[in-house]
């Protein structure tokens, strides 16, 4: 188990980091260059939790600490991404940005960055309380689903984006029950693979995007 968990996690960041580079160096404009820095913010903010994961199965050290930064981490790069996606929506789509909207975003952002600096979460411990756990997750689940919907409504526009809405869903079907209920059902663990491979996804959206030029429309 420990061995196959592990060679998923490092292939996959090899995987983030690479197609993130790969794609920021072929970036023609703008809106592929946030694709390229959302990958690269994905994978490099995973590392801070996957690495010492991957550490704590081959060592007797003890990582509780490093395991619960890496969580910490983590939570804020994904928020970051999920806004990323949101302006890669704008640019791929050719959609005038909405003040109102983005202003509602940021703000979401700002609140779970808040939520999840405070001290009941546990970070060192690495402890994982349910309470704090579906609340500094609310702001998260929020902006997740306004992306979301975003992606749907455009998802008929063009073949390379046309699921990156089902993924976001299932992204968030997978690590709702993890980071609420991990701690009393440690299997729930399991569900962040399914949840990864969700990621992987929407990478390769992206780098087939940048790779093709496509545009929304062509096929």
């Amino acid at each position: 188990m420990k061995y196959g968990e592990s060679a998923f996690d490092i292939l996959y960041l090899l995987f983030a980091i690479t197609g993130g580079r790969m794609i920021l160096r072929r970036a023609g404009d703008k809106t592929e260059k946030f694709m390229g820095l959302a990958a690269l913010i994905l994978g490099c903010g995973d590392a801070f939790h996957l690495i010492p994961r991957v550490m704590n199965y081959f060592s007797d050290a003890d990582f509780t600490a490093a395991l619960g930064i890496g969580k910490l981490i983590t939570s804020i790069s994904m928020t970051v991404f999920y806004l990323l996606l949101y302006k890669i929506w704008l640019g791929h789509y050719r959609m005038r940005e909405n003040q109102s909207f983005t202003s509602i975003l940021r703000a979401l952002l700002i609140i779970r960055v808040i939520l999840c600096l405070l001290p009941q979460n546990g970070w060192l411990e690495n402890s994982t309380d349910m309470v704090w756990g579906t609340i500094r997750n609310i702001p998260f689940v929020l902006i997740g689903a306004a992306v979301c919907r975003l992606y749907y409504q455009k998802r008929r526009k063009d073949r390379v984006f046309r699921y990156v809405w089902l993924y976001i869903l299932l992204s968030f079907l997978f690590y709702i029950p993890v980071a609420v209920g991990a701690e009393l059902v440690p299997m729930l663990g399991m569900l962040m693979l399914p949840k990864t491979i969700c990621y992987i996804l929407m990478i390769v959206a992206f780098l087939r995007s940048v790779m093709s030029g496509s545009q929304p429309g062509q096929h």
